[in-house]
């Protein structure tokens, strides 16, 4: 078994661990390992909650979770010889779930705490837990249905430079500040625009002190994918997977969390894929000069050969054309997408599920989301692909 250098205690939180990782995005965060390249090595995560769900039947936990927490992430790691305008070659070894916690959990964000894709649809939190069965898993919450994962990290990158992370909390807090010009001044943006800087329950690794309000004050919310990888939440990021990251400060400083037993193509209730804690285990090494070199803006990557072969499927078709108003938009892949799922919901219902349940369903289970067809004006088409033999039953049109 590879050395493992980032343990976690899952009774404690991230702040209280031995050694603490962090859940903003700061050129200043401490390494708190280093690596040479060629290394393979472990890392273990908490759940991207730290720990706030429990294993229970009542969603209580997901309505109240607290958002200023998220995400947790391990590292950052120092890789040896890394330099800006390099590539790091991150290798996908392994994953899984730590001994004694095979469990994981999907929630439907309430409305109140961020809503998710379809909040408008589903506002009130609800919840499913998982039980994980080597590659398969189940749930009380669904029943009839059980089906493989593709196991991966939601969230892995690397540091930004400090001009880097400015750039981004520009752009993010011009966007904010514009609001949401579909709706009116009044009515609050759900979910938000943006998550900006807040210090609030920051953990920003042994940090303490004057350096850790500065560091506090401007670091990056994990919320979204940006240049550097992030919260990508790519299901095909799993085993044997091959990532090229973009390095913009010395070392790297690479860091990963937010581990996924399995997730479905947009991950759609947001805390949607089965969510767990985990390990990693990763090879690294350089190339220098890569980014220039291959014209690097965003990470990268080769899917590795391993993951659950469905080859049977029911696809919905989904249209750029509001479900409330009859409105037209034109191209627009985020209203294709909500209708072809919201058609994929209505189905579903027709075989005895509750809405909230085949949400949470298409949020964690492998299905396919594609963007079908984007030149024929006006309309978006955007489809999803449901795997026919998750479900214990015939699901087909007689």
């Amino acid at each position: 078994m590879p050395e493992t250098l980032f343990k976690v205690d899952l009774t404690k939180p991230m702040s209280e661990q031995e050694m603490p990782g962090h859940n903003r995005w700061h050129p200043d965060i401490p390494a708190v390992a280093s690596v040479n390249p060629g290394d393979v090595f472990r890392i273990e995560c908490k759940d991207w909650t730290d720990g706030q769900i429990a294993d229970s039947d009542s969603p209580d936990d997901v309505r109240d979770v607290d958002l200023t927490v998220v995400h947790v992430l391990s590292g950052p790691i120092y890789v040896n010889g890394a330099e800006p305008g390099d590539i790091l070659v991150v290798d996908l070894l392994d994953i899984g779930a730590l001994q004694g916690d095979e469990w994981g959990f999907t929630g439907i964000f309430a409305r109140e705490n961020g809503g998710g894709f379809l909040t408008d649809h589903f506002p009130d939190a609800a919840k499913a837990i998982w039980d994980l069965q080597g590659i398969y898993t189940s749930s009380r919450h669904i029943p009839g249905v059980r089906f493989a994962g593709i196991t991966h990290p939601g969230l892995i990158g690397c540091a930004p430079s400090h001009e880097l992370l400015a750039t981004w909390n520009k752009r993010e807090k011009t966007l904010v500040d514009a609001g949401n010009p579909a709706g009116p001044p009044w009515k609050p943006q759900i979910p938000p625009m943006a998550a900006l800087p807040n210090p609030t329950n920051a953990v920003l690794g042994s940090l303490a002190g004057a350096e850790f309000d500065k560091v506090a004050a401007e670091a990056a919310r994990t919320v979204p994918p940006r240049e550097h990888g992030g919260n990508c939440d790519i299901k095909n990021l799993s085993r044997g997977s091959r990532i090229y990251f973009p390095v913009y400060v010395d070392g790297a400083k690479l860091s990963m969390g937010d581990i996924h037993f399995s997730q479905g193509d947009g991950e759609i209730s947001f805390c949607g894929a089965i969510e767990m804690s985990g390990f990693i285990d990763l090879h690294v090494d350089i190339i220098k000069g890569g980014m220039e070199k291959y014209a690097m803006v965003n990470p990268i990557f080769k899917p590795g050969p391993v993951e659950p072969h469905y080859s049977e499927y029911l696809i919905f078709e989904g249209i750029s054309v509001d479900e409330f108003t009859g409105q037209q938009y034109y191209l627009d892949a985020h209203v294709s997408y909500r209708r072809a799922c919201l058609n994929a919901i209505e189905y579903l219902k027709k075989f005895g599920f509750t809405g909230e349940q085949a949400y949470l369903l298409l949020s964690c289970a492998p299905v396919e989301g594609r963007i079908s067809g984007i030149v024929d004006i006006p309309n978006a088409c955007c489809t999803l692909a449901l795997p026919t033999a998750i479900f214990d039953r015939d699901i087909l049109p007689v």
